[in-house]
């Protein structure tokens, strides 16, 4: 189960991002995150670019509503989706 948690006016996905992919799409759970692949390389912050623009256009708000938490730098990472809710996040990726 992807473990999403609502707190501070805000919900909290942790992500498995593979970068590289020919497609951005999401790819289901692997060990307990949400696993999505990014055609965008894992250079200068792209791959977190192309990540927040997915999951925000999933969601429906806006690509400023979501910022990359922690694991800047790592495929393991925790997005902060700001005006969202849990029901909504769940129902976008089947959570």
């Amino acid at each position: 189960m992807i473990h999403v948690e609502s707190k501070d006016g805000a919900v909290y996905v942790g992500v498995k991002v593979v970068p590289g992919a020919s497609r951005t799409r999401c790819l289901g759970e692997l060990d307990g995150r949400l696993k999505i692949a990014v055609a965008a390389a894992p250079e200068k912050g792209r791959a977190n670019t192309e990540l927040a623009a997915f999951v925000a256009e999933q969601i429906g708000v806006r690509r400023r509503d979501v910022t990359v938490e922690s694991g800047h730098a790592s495929p393991i990472k925790t997005l902060r989706i700001a005006n969202a809710s849990l029901k909504v996040v769940r129902q976008a990726f089947g959570i």
